[in-house]
């Protein structure tokens, strides 16, 4: 397939070679197959560039002083963004190619070489380069389909887990404080009972669409099962916690279910656990189960409330 160079418009390239005249001969080639190029002379100076300018490709020299072809490869390999690498070297004996593949680079070309060719392999390394998004991207989403409740939108249980254990690691290491909200629909059974599951559904699923839409971005919430959900508040104080909270309970109480054949109005039950700085030895299942017993408390203090657990009753 013939690419033009307006489809290469978009393709940023990264030309790094401590010779200025190798350098800007491989640059106008690229540039006159329309390729956003940018030129670097050592690897030190690359590495800087792509901070900011996330190139598809990278042409690359082995022999630099400082920094030099090898090393700057095993730098952009620990990198979480994958770009192709191809080093274009005047190291042509079989063991320095050898030895430049297994390092990681997706292709070599020795010096002295055809213009034509190396356009060629650039173009060959864009398309794996593409290949390789588009797997990204689909494992990305076969991931966010394991991961994500259908009906709710939020995460599973499955995944919570992991990413509260996550937070809660770092909250140690910050002195800040991670809070879990345990919440239940009060008497939910009775909208199966007078209506339908399907009424159900729907109502799970909106409430599920009320917990994203009042949560930060750096929190996260998951539907814990049935009618229950759970939800992560990160850096957060006791007040804001509790505040938040309240906020979500009053929406749903002031909320009316409505689909095409039912309504319903219905009100929710919050239990929250709070760690601090003191909280050393709390995991993530720990934490969910005393958010679970203050929800409990709320339940047997007539529902529709916010209760918090007390972490001195832990033994």
């Amino acid at each position: 397939m013939i690419v033009s160079p307006v489809d290469n418009k978009k393709r940023k390239i990264l030309v790094v070679d401590d010779d200025e005249t190798s350098r800007s001969l491989v640059s106008k080639a690229l540039e006159y197959e329309g390729y956003q190029v940018r030129q670097a002379e050592s690897g030190l100076v690359a590495l800087k560039v792509i901070e900011d300018w996330t190139p598809h490709l990278i042409l690359l020299d082995v022999n630099m002083p400082g920094l030099n072809g090898l090393e700057t490869l095993a730098k952009l390999r620990v990198k979480d963004e994958y770009v192709s690498v191809m080093f274009v070297s005047a190291n042509s004996k079989t063991e320095d190619v050898i030895r430049g593949l297994d390092a990681g680079a997706d292709d070599y070309v020795c010096k002295p070489f055809e213009v034509l060719e190396l356009l060629s392999r650039v173009r060959s390394q864009l398309r794996i380069k593409d290949l390789h998004d588009s797997l990204k991207k689909a494992n990305d989403r076969l991931k966010e389909l394991v991961d994500i409740d259908d009906l709710t939108g939020l995460f599973n249980m499955r995944s919570l887990y992991k990413r509260l254990d996550f937070e809660l690691d770092r909250a140690r290491r910050y002195n800040r404080s991670v809070c879990v909200i345990m919440m239940d629909l009060d008497h939910f059974k009775r909208v199966n009972d007078q209506h339908d599951h399907l009424f159900g559904s729907y109502v799970i699923g909106d409430v599920g669409r009320m917990i994203r839409e009042n949560i930060r971005k750096v929190d996260f919430a998951a539907r814990y099962g049935g009618d229950e959900f759970l939800v992560v508040l990160t850096e957060i104080a006791l007040e804001g916690a509790v505040t938040f909270a309240n906020r979500l309970r009053g929406k749903i109480e002031e909320s009316t279910f409505k689909n095409e054949f039912y309504e319903m109005d219905l009100t929710a039950s919050l239990g929250l656990a709070i760690t601090n700085p003191n909280h050393v030895d709390v995991d993530a299942r720990s934490l969910v189960r005393y958010a679970d017993r203050a929800l409990y408390n709320a339940k047997e203090k007539g529902r529709n409330r916010v209760e918090v657990f007390d972490f001195g009753t832990v033994k």
